[in-house]
């Protein structure tokens, strides 16, 4: 069997080329990846729906928008949080209901009381649904050019603006990635 090199922590970009509705400029922040497959949730797709609707007591510590994000095609009925614990990319101990994925970036056990972890958390993300790939699927899909992968930053999690977020993150790329994130929204109206 072929090794597989763990993509955790790291940002799936949908090539303009990716053709599933699912996935058509998204944003993918990879929350598991080895050779038993992968795990991430979509960061740019806000819904109407406010975290307060589904989780009560959570939504005081939801970043702006304050709204459950679509993670992803599968178990739409399910949610994961998504945060970031400031200063935690250290060696140090994490707060309880926390488990880190990669650097400041964790899962956070929604069945903890919300309040244990009010003074840990930096920024959280509620997500219904998350992507999912079996075994070989997404390096398939990258080596398609499906995806760009590229270095995610703490901060990709709480973008306040996440409708802006694939355009920002191509464009902070130092190679010619960063002209992607000019390619028009309908290239036919060129």
């Amino acid at each position: 069997m072929t090794e597989v090199s763990s993509l955790t922590g790291r940002l799936l970009v949908a090539t303009p080329a990716l053709a599933d509705p699912n996935f058509d400029r998204a944003v993918v922040l990879l929350l598991d990846h080895d050779e038993e497959g992968s795990l991430g949730v979509v960061l740019n797709r806000p819904t109407p729906v406010g975290v307060g609707d589904i989780l009560e007591g959570w939504e005081t510590l939801a970043g702006e928008p304050g709204v459950v994000f679509q993670g992803g095609p599968v178990s739409l009925d399910s949610a994961l949080g998504v945060a970031v614990i400031p200063g935690g990319d250290g060696g140090d101990t994490a707060p309880l209901g926390w488990r880190r994925v990669h650097g400041a970036i964790g899962l956070v056990d929604l069945e903890t009381p919300p309040e244990l972890l009010a003074s840990a958390l930096g920024s959280l993300r509620i997500f219904a649904g998350y992507a999912g790939w079996g075994p070989g699927q997404l390096e398939d899909e990258v080596a398609q050019g499906a995806w760009y992968v590229v270095e995610s930053e703490p901060g990709d999690i709480s973008s306040p603006a996440p409708e802006k977020l694939w355009r920002e993150v191509l464009r902070r790329q130092r190679n010619e990635l960063a002209m992607v994130a000019t390619y028009p929204d309908d290239p036919s109206l060129n």
